[in-house]
């Protein structure tokens, strides 16, 4: 499966700045809000705000507009490119929402860790 150059521009982004776990997950045939999610784990609220900082940085280098939601949540951060989702979650909210698995039929690749 290939995926678009913004979700790939924003999953390598994310990555450099070691986020954990950055999948690409192609949703386009089970979901009307988007096409494609970014999916990545923070493993601080510090390294949360990096993040969802170097995700808006890579869509404004791409000429995105997007919109940051829930900016004082220590779970969850939505970046809303339109058709491309970047979900930036602590351990807990990966966890708790467990978006592998309510989307998990449909085709995704995991970055590999930086580390």
């Amino acid at each position: 499966m290939e995926y678009s150059k913004q979700a790939d521009s924003v999953a390598r982004a994310v990555s450099d700045k070691r986020g954990n776990d950055v999948t690409i997950m192609d949703v386009r045939e089970g979901s009307t809000i988007a096409e494609e999610f970014v999916v990545v784990t923070a493993n601080s609220d510090v390294h949360m705000k990096t993040l969802c900082e170097a995700a808006s940085d890579a869509l404004e280098e791409l000429g995105l507009s997007h919109a940051v939601e829930g900016q004082t949540s220590s779970m969850w951060r939505l970046i809303d490119a339109g058709y491309l989702l970047v979900h930036v979650f602590s351990s807990k909210g990966r966890e708790f929402y467990d978006l592998e698995r309510i989307w998990g039929d449909h085709p995704h690749v995991r970055l590999e860790n930086q580390d």
